[in-house]
């Protein structure tokens, strides 16, 4: 690939993609004519719009990608893109400079210091924690979040480049492209088989790249078995949470990491597992910035989360509705667990929306062990994301192998009515596809009538 600096333009093929569309703002912000396709219009690719990115709905629109100059074109490509993509056919036999997106990531953080975030789990929470506890205490960061950030209403800041804050995905191996100077391992859980084949083959994968990340400087979970600084909630570790307590809604707690002693911190996301995110990004923050750590303790209070992660989108004392992401079965293991320590006097509901056919397959005695514990289950259809049909893995097939009295199949336009009709229950919108536009649709609705 070329100096970055001698394109012109940029063409990203999924352009409406979280992880794409933080690309597409920075190469906005530094001054490139910026472009792009997405099958469908979202709140996200409007938004893009808004800030004078041109975005394409329709691989009809061949006029644009014709008058690119392959000489000051970089295309940049999401793996999740269509096989018979007619735009990534057209820049590959016309010979443009066309790179996945981990590339590109690569390339823009080699020689800034950059914090990384891996894991199957927690990687957006953790970042977006990192990056409002940098903000708040003066760094000048630029960062690529895989989630909208509830404080600051996007998935890119670019304050400077004092420090690079990134997600490290270990879809299709994409981690390894980075060049960390410090990073955190939440999770090696077993996912993304379709592309791994075998749970062994993701932990090889994760401990490559560990080996990326310079001595003294990464962080794992306890219990994960790497060369690493053990994190650990409650247990003996080398960065520890302490002392924890909720009042009013908030855990209070004291953190430990090394000769850092932070005692009295507040956070305000419901669940352990978000108190461990918040005790990684303390911990990246204080590897890169000892001496600001008091204030990146105190800035934990004012950080409100992250779209799509255990948002309440409606909240009364007959009446709460949360919409999160969890799309694994440990995922809503978390979201329960937050659940019932939160709202332990209300029922359980949730509505789950499977994502992908082969994590349904692979993972469904998982999945069912885990939705057994809400109090009423509802699934909608499979949503498919990038592939095709599996036969016989449905929606109904999973139904079938959760235990439980009360377990229902269920579609979109159910959805409101089953909250219509809800009383001191606590309802949570799960998955990963399309149910978080349904989520949206009904905060609106709710905040409109009730």
């Amino acid at each position: 690939m070329k100096d970055l600096k001698q394109y012109t333009h940029v063409f990203l093929i999924g352009i409406g993609g979280i992880g794409m569309s933080a690309l597409a703002r920075y190469f906005n912000q530094k001054g490139l004519t910026v472009s792009g396709y997405d099958r469908t219009e979202s709140e996200l690719t409007k938004t893009l719009s808004a800030e004078g990115i041109e975005v394409f709905y329709s691989e009809a629109s061949g006029t644009h990608i014709q008058n690119l100059s392959k000489e000051s074109t970089l295309v940049i490509y999401t793996p999740a893109i269509s096989k018979t993509s007619k735009f990534f056919d057209y820049f590959k036999t016309q010979d443009f400079e066309v790179y996945k997106r981990s590339v590109v990531l690569g390339i823009i953080t080699k020689h800034l210091p950059t914090l990384a975030v891996a894991g199957t789990h927690g990687k957006t929470t953790t970042s977006a924690i990192l990056v409002h506890i940098l903000k708040v205490a003066g760094v000048k960061l630029t960062a690529f979040c895989g989630g909208i950030l509830q404080n600051y209403k996007t998935n890119y800041i670019g304050d400077g480049e004092e420090v690079v804050v990134v997600e490290a995905d270990e879809f299709d191996r994409s981690f390894l492209q980075l060049h960390p100077t410090a990073a955190v391992i939440n999770s090696m859980d077993a996912d993304h088989l379709d592309i791994y084949e075998t749970s062994q083959k993701l932990v090889d994968t994760f401990k490559e790249f560990s080996r990326l990340v310079p001595k003294g400087h990464l962080y794992a979970k306890s219990g994960l078995g790497l060369d690493a600084y053990t994190l650990g909630i409650g247990e003996e570790a080398d960065v520890q949470v302490n002392h924890i307590s909720i009042e009013n809604g908030s855990y209070r707690f004291n953190f430990k990491q090394g000769e850092v002693h932070l005692t009295g911190l507040q956070f305000s996301l419901p669940g352990r597992h978000n108190l461990f995110n918040a005790a990684a990004a303390l911990a990246l923050a204080v590897d890169f910035k000892p001496e600001l750590a008091k204030e990146f303790g105190e800035a934990l209070t004012s950080f409100e989360g992250v779209q799509r992660r255990f948002n309440y989108i409606y909240k009364s004392d007959d009446l709460v509705v949360i919409d999160d992401y969890a799309h694994h079965p440990k995922e809503i293991d978390a979201v329960y667990q937050a659940i019932s320590e939160m709202h332990s006097e209300k029922k359980s509901v949730v509505i789950f929306q499977p994502h992908l056919f082969s994590r349904t397959q692979d993972f469904a005695e998982d999945f069912a062990r885990s939705l057994a514990q809400f109090d009423e289950v509802n699934l909608l259809d499979i949503y498919p994301a990038r592939e095709e049909p599996i036969e016989g893995v449905t929606s109904d097939f999973l139904l079938n192998l959760i235990q439980h009295p009360s377990k229902h199949l269920m579609i979109k336009t159910d959805i409101q009515h089953r909250i219509a009709t809800a009383k001191d229950e606590v309802i949570v919108l799960l998955g990963a596809g399309d149910i978080g536009v349904e989520a949206a649709k009904i905060s609106k609705h709710l905040h409109e009538t009730i």
